[in-house]
């Protein structure tokens, strides 16, 4: 797996912020529907999160409403084709819609480094999970700290393009 870390001192003052409950209480939001906007207004080039951790848009279909549902993400490479995403919610209670969406449909739609992917979707074991958390919080560090804040295990999907 490629390993990408986020260091430095903008990074650990990021993660300052991106910890603080009241942060995890505006975020959720504000940050996504910001990102959406910066992302379509930029056709794909730009994501703020980019800015701090790879990331990606993720284009699930509503398990309610079968419409497209995207949501910029933090996400972790493996490989070329291949990426592991966490249901963090910014350390809320609930899970994030769009793991619901994925455990209800495993086809889904990555837009990533100015390429889109038709993806197929796996939620990791707890064994899995264990195994990959290391790689996953050298590159979000908050990852740990969300799962703190949520009383709750963090759902973790890879997924795979086509």
């Amino acid at each position: 797996m490629d390993q990408v870390k986020v260091d430095g001192l903008l990074s650990r003052s990021v993660r300052k912020v991106a910890t603080a409950s009241w942060f995890r209480k505006v975020a959720p939001k504000v940050l996504p529907p910001l990102d959406r906007g910066v992302h379509h207004l930029t056709r794909g080039r730009v994501a703020l999160a980019q800015l701090i951790v790879p990331s990606m848009v993720l284009t699930t279909t509503g398990r309610r409403s079968g419409l497209d549902r995207e949501t910029p993400l933090a996400c972790v490479p493996d490989g070329e084709r291949a990426w592991y995403v966490v249901g963090s919610n910014f350390g809320q209670e609930k899970h994030p819609a769009w793991t619901s969406n994925l455990m209800a449909e495993s086809r889904a739609k990555v837009a990533y480094a100015k390429s889109t992917y038709d993806v197929t979707a796996t939620l990791l074991s707890d064994e899995e999970k264990a195994e990959v958390w290391p790689t996953l919080i050298s590159v979000w560090p908050a990852f740990d700290d969300y799962v703190e804040a949520s009383g709750r295990s963090l759902r973790v999907f890879r997924l795979v393009a086509d």
